[in-house]
């Protein structure tokens, strides 16, 4: 009885005293995305064109759906330095796959995407996996392993493809992954949606989305209430590790073969940034993905404009340094007003 009272106290404590904090970043996220699209709009006659739209709805659903799984991630107390090797592992190990499962077959082009496409995702659940035991049973910091993990997979990658793209896969799984539209918005976009409301639903409603909270937000109040710490701790790291993947596919569907060049480590900076962006505390425990959908969608934008305005590339990163330290004062101002109440 106690303990549960000691639990259900901590997630109110930990939900009120950033509450100024959620409502600045909910505010100050819109505001600066109408600054950038109506000034980039007046200084750039192509960037409110349809096809540069389609094009940042596209880019914004790849980030959106890594940034979903880092922020679960990071709601739970840990770090994924590895979703970016992650991309380009599943995007070698899906058209490897798929290839050689259309030579051998040579039957229905179906039967070689759902082999390559099951392949794809089992690297990156598999990598989450080993991410997710280090982690929880060898109590390894998340930022170490991941960061060993991250290494060691995109090394990988680079030795199934000597850094030589893998072609020869069916063309259907192009055409209707990678290049298909529905009401004139790519396959891309619709999946991303279908994840971010998935996530949203488990954030919510689900027990598993719950005990992420209270194991980010206050360990020792969800040990001493009974919450199953380390499975739920590496559930974390699966689902980052196959949402990662999952972008590796659709890349991959998108360029046309599978590149181990493919994510790296801007995905990786991107998808953090996301996080800490859209209202993730880096300390765990706060953080909803609908809102780091919106700073994915806020980052893509900025990095569009930054180029339809020929911002030099090696200042651009400037850019997302200052927003991020923006972002983590504002963590920090919440944390300290909390203390004080």
């Amino acid at each position: 009885m106690n303990s549960t009272a000691t639990l259900s106290s901590g997630n109110r404590t930990a939900s009120s005293g950033d509450a100024l904090d959620l409502v600045l970043r909910i505010g100050l996220l819109p505001i600066l995305m109408a600054i950038v699209i109506v000034g980039t709009s007046l200084m750039s006659p192509y960037f409110l064109g349809w096809m540069n739209i389609v094009n940042i709805l596209r880019m914004a659903s790849f980030l959106a759906i890594i940034a979903c799984g880092q922020a679960l991630v990071i709601i739970a107390g840990g770090f994924d330095l590895s979703v970016g090797a992650v991309v380009a592992l599943a995007s070698v190990v899906t058209a490897k796959a798929m290839a050689a499962a259309a030579s051998a077959i040579g039957g229905p082009d179906i039967v070689a995407i759902v082999i390559g496409i099951g392949a794809g995702l089992g690297s990156g659940l598999a990598v989450g996996l080993f991410n997710g035991i280090c982690v929880s049973r060898l109590k390894v910091s998340g930022f170490v392993v991941t960061l060993g993990t991250m290494s060691a997979t995109a090394g990988i990658g680079l030795l199934l493809t000597n850094g030589i793209p893998v072609y020869g896969m069916p063309k259907a799984f192009v055409q209707a992954i990678g290049r298909s539209q529905f009401l004139g918005f790519p396959l891309a976009i619709y999946i991303a949606l279908a994840v971010i409301l998935v996530m949203v639903f488990v954030q919510r409603r689900t027990l598993f989305g719950r005990y992420v909270y209270a194991i980010g937000g206050n360990l020792d109040a969800a040990v001493v209430s009974g919450v199953s710490i380390r499975p739920h701790l590496v559930g974390t790291y699966v689902v980052s590790g196959g949402l990662a993947a999952l972008v590796g596919i659709l890349l991959t569907a998108l360029v046309g073969s599978g590149q181990a060049s493919l994510g790296g480590d801007a995905m990786m900076l991107q998808s953090i940034a996301a996080a800490v962006i859209g209202g993730v505390s880096l300390r765990g425990g706060i953080g909803r993905v609908e809102i780091v959908a919106v700073a994915a969608l806020f980052l893509t934008i900025l990095g569009n404009a930054l180029n339809l305005l020929h911002i030099d590339s090696r200042i651009q990163p400037i850019f997302l340094g200052l927003i991020m330290v923006l972002a983590v004062a504002l963590d920090e101002f919440s944390r300290r007003r909390t203390s004080r109440v």
